[in-house]
């Protein structure tokens, strides 16, 4: 005789709903940051697919106008709307869009070296209690560390085997011009550009990414050193900090939409819709590597490096991994994510109010992956070579722009156009291809909070072990 299974019963059910509940309550407590999420996401989709209808329909009246004779109707059109007003012989023209889509570009590169630069010196400032936490904190970073590094060699691998396949390459990119990047032609001298010869030169630079964070180190470590002596200064960096974040807010929400449109519907305009095709290929890798990386690498990191089960680990984590995609904001998850760590992992809270907090600034796995990526993606579509060298120079860039992303919206973008400046890929198919990924992006920067919290997590709980300060038996439970 089969026995029925006491797993469905009414207390069972009533835990069902009493979880329901506090997932409920959440999602509404933080359910105003979500919904400025949605809304940008909606206004990114309607910029991407009217610009991609209007570019569309540009391309059937250029082919139209010229198949009947009327060159010249077409060029009148150019002029106004699409012309680039700084080439050569173009000083009648209007170029509407033109200027539109580059004072947007202008905008960006205005706020890199600021934003660069604060918030790198705040995240350095953050470790201050030395004497208290100092082996916590070296191994909380080294941890971080190792497991970026280990997240950027994943991406370099995924996308230098998406970049062999021509996945990514666009239609007929030898007729784009190229300009040259940053990179010479002996790899070593990108050491020298580390350290600048000038500070205020330096800040006057924006593809010189490395020197700036060379400078917001030394600051931030120097500030460090000198404690209270810094606390007005300090002060300034992040009331900075708070002005950069309205800007960015600004540029991004609202002026955003328009520009992507504006770019988009230029540039289809002028080369075609076929490079549209190499954005889906660019959204599946992604994607694909995300995911991966969330259910492969975070187990074998409890495995090798806390000699623990990762079941217990995935199995708790699991709603804070969604938590963290429904809210795309690391910050509304950290509540969640400390409550779940310390009460159903056992980690000490010391461990995890300092680790937490900290993985929030710096530790962003998911950032990194994505942005090597991307930058594969924006150079191969774009008509750029990717060689060993610039993948490598890429994965620096990724791996310093991860530590220096602030929690504010579309920083990770305008960080991936710091690295892509900095590589020197800024042509007008770059600019396509960046503005397709800022219209596209926004379910693979859930999933990418995803990565960054559970990765906080998981560091908590190595660093925890490790320190002899992990409750095996609640882990376990």
């Amino acid at each position: 005789m089969s026995r029925r299974n006491p797993t469905f019963s009414i207390e069972k059910w009533l835990e069902y709903s009493i979880m329901l509940a506090i997932w409920v309550f959440f999602r509404r407590l933080f359910m105003k940051s979500a919904n400025k999420g949605k809304k940008l996401a909606v206004k990114m989709v309607i910029a991407l697919v009217c610009g991609l209808i209007v570019g569309f329909a540009c391309i059937l009246l250029r082919e139209n106008l010229i198949a009947n004779g009327q060159s010249e109707t077409w060029t009148t059109i150019n002029n106004i709307l699409f012309q680039d007003i700084t080439a050569e012989g173009a000083t009648s023209a209007i170029g509407i869009f033109y200027i539109i889509g580059q004072l947007f570009v202008n905008a960006l590169q205005l706020i890199i070296v600021p934003m660069v630069f604060v918030s790198i010196t705040l995240a350095i400032c953050t470790i201050t209690d030395t004497k208290k936490l100092g082996r916590i904190s070296s191994k909380t970073i080294l941890t971080f560390f190792i497991t970026t590094l280990c997240a950027l060699i994943f991406a370099g691998i995924i996308g230098a085997f998406v970049y062999q396949t021509g996945a990514f390459n666009a239609v007929n990119a030898s007729d784009i011009a190229i300009k040259e990047g940053t990179v010479g032609t002996n790899p070593l001298t990108i050491i020298l550009s580390i350290v600048p010869n000038n500070f205020i030169s330096a800040l006057t630079n924006n593809g010189g990414v490395l020197a700036i964070v060379f400078l917001a180190v030394s600051v931030g470590l120097a500030m460090n050193q000198l404690k209270e002596k810094t606390k007005t200064i300090k002060k300034l960096f992040i009331e900075l900090s708070d002005i950069i974040s309205v800007c960015l807010s600004f540029i991004i929400n609202k002026f955003a939409p328009y520009a992507i449109f504006c770019l988009l519907t230029r540039t289809f305009a002028a080369y075609g819709i076929d490079y549209l095709r190499p954005a889906l290929a660019y959204v599946i890798t992604v994607l694909v590597a995300l995911i991966a990386y969330l259910i492969i690498a975070y187990p074998i990191y409890i495995m090798v490096m806390a000699k623990l089960s990762p079941k217990p680990f995935m199995k708790k984590i699991a709603k804070v991994a969604l938590f963290g995609f429904s809210t795309s904001s690391s910050a509304a998850t950290l509540p969640l994510n400390k409550q779940t760590t310390v009460d159903e992992m056992g980690v000490s809270e010391q461990i995890a109010s300092f680790t937490l907090p900290l993985g929030m600034t710096i530790n962003m796995d998911g950032t990194a992956i994505m942005q090597v990526i991307a930058a594969i993606f924006v150079a191969a579509s774009s008509g750029y070579d990717v060689t060993f060298t610039s993948m490598a120079i890429i994965a620096v860039l990724a791996l310093i722009a991860s530590i220096g992303t602030p929690a504010a919206p579309g920083a990770g973008a305008v960080i991936l156009f710091t690295i892509l400046t900095g590589m020197g890929y800024t042509n007008d198919a770059a600019l396509l291809s960046y503005s397709l990924i800022l219209a596209i992006n926004r379910p693979i920067e859930m999933l990418v909070t995803s990565l960054n919290v559970v990765g906080d997590s998981s560091t908590s709980i190595i660093v925890a072990k490790k320190e002899n300060m992990l409750n095996e038996k609640i882990y376990h439970k």
